[in-house]
């Protein structure tokens, strides 16, 4: 925190007026082991990528957390371990990357920028950076809205973690609630669907909120929670949840997207308090992220909540 609160100034020379920096530090202290001028460049790196997406006008938000990782998790065909890291999450609203970019988007060289405009070197710089900390990194992004690089380094203390509100249940008890889950993507859809079933839950999924609307609307039994991604197509996840929650207003809902919580709060996309679960994700995070909503006592109808509580 203390290392990139030193150099904001710097970055916001390098990406210009026309651009807002947003800082939010981690509450506590993160230390990891790395040499300061490596730190340096992959936030110059990831700036100006920053600037060169945003082009005229826009924000970048960079954010440090704390991840407590319990199953192993694969980024980018490594394997990041169970453990403690500190994360540092850095999110631009511009252009955004293309799919089928997205996967070459660390390989040395390559670039999308016109010639003379890039050396296709600066992702590179910060992946080979990262692997020599022993660090991983995983990058999200949709066209036109924006991409998040998130970096996971090992703490070099462990740090004792607090949770507001313990889950009822314990992993591995089986569930027996209706949750409808919504996300564009097919294969991330087939999986959290295989999760969330085989921990006892009642999964009615859907491609997109369109097709979700339909299935809500012919299902005769209760929805107890909507599990559905914030940026999609068709409309975005608090849409359908509005939608949604006027026919079923007990209905509690968790959102999950590949951004950060505080990068979607900015774009005025969420709620500062909404629940939130961050792609990738592990079983056990989407576990202990819907059993926080779902096992905290209904309202009473004068002041009845739907369920956006914060999990992140």
């Amino acid at each position: 925190n203390q290392k990139i609160a030193e150099q904001l100034r710097m970055l916001s020379r390098l990406i210009g007026e026309h651009i807002d920096i947003v800082w939010q530090p981690c509450e506590i202290p993160l230390p990891v082991q790395m040499d300061p001028s490596q730190l340096t460049q992959i936030l110059t790196n990831l700036t100006i990528n920053a600037r060169d997406a945003i082009g005229d006008s826009g924000k970048m938000t960079i954010e440090t957390s704390l991840a407590s990782i319990t199953e192993p998790m694969m980024f980018n065909k490594n394997d990041l371990q169970p453990g403690q890291y500190a994360v540092l999450s850095v999110t631009d609203n511009g252009r955004g990357i293309s799919p089928e970019n997205l996967t070459r988007v660390f390989e040395p060289f390559f670039t999308t920028k016109p010639v003379g405009k890039g050396s296709g070197l600066g992702l590179s710089t910060v992946y080979g950076i990262i692997r020599q900390c022993s660090g991983h990194i995983h990058v999200y992004s949709e066209k036109r809205r924006g991409t998040t690089f998130r970096m996971y380094f090992h703490l070099c203390s462990e740090i004792a973690t607090h949770q507001e509100h313990t889950p009822a249940k314990e992993p591995g008890t089986l569930c027996h609630e209706t949750v409808l889950l919504v996300e564009d993507e097919r294969a991330l859809l087939a999986f959290v669907k295989k999760l969330l079933e085989q921990m006892g839950y009642n999964v009615l999924s859907a491609h997109g909120p369109q097709e979700a609307l339909k299935i809500e609307s012919d299902y005769t039994g209760d929805v107890h929670l909507l599990l559905t991604d914030v940026i999609m197509p068709e409309m975005n996840g608090p849409q359908l949840a509005d939608i949604l929650h006027r026919k079923r207003p007990s209905m509690k809902v968790v959102f999950m997207s590949g951004y950060t919580a505080n990068a979607i709060t900015h774009q005025k996309i969420l709620a500062k308090d909404t629940a939130f679960l961050s792609k990738p994700f592990s079983s056990s995070d989407l576990w202990f992220a819907l059993r926080k909503v779902l096992d905290v006592p209904a309202a009473s109808p004068a002041g009845q909540s739907s369920g956006h509580n914060p999990v992140s």
